[in-house]
């Protein structure tokens, strides 16, 4: 899997964090990515020319690339609750 399916819309070419979150949370669903591991190892999923635009909307959201994948998707519903 990987977040190529992550694209602005072609008015824009800006991501949103919560598209960013989405896709982050699929891949932790798939067991692609684990929720322990830094944010900087997404850009092993995104290509080179996008991860400029995913990075500079984590540091506009206030993330930072050590911090923990878990920390951007902290905020889960569960549905056995």
């Amino acid at each position: 899997m990987s977040l190529t399916t992550l694209k602005p819309s072609p008015a824009s070419t800006n991501y949103t964090i919560s598209m960013i979150k989405d896709e982050v949370r699929q891949l932790v669903e798939t067991g692609t990515v684990s929720r322990q591991q830094p944010l900087y190892v997404l850009c092993e999923f995104i290509p080179p020319r996008e991860w400029v635009c995913v990075e500079s909307e984590l540091e506009r959201s206030e993330y930072l690339l050590r911090d923990q994948i878990g920390d951007l998707i902290a905020c889960e519903n569960w549905d056995n609750d």
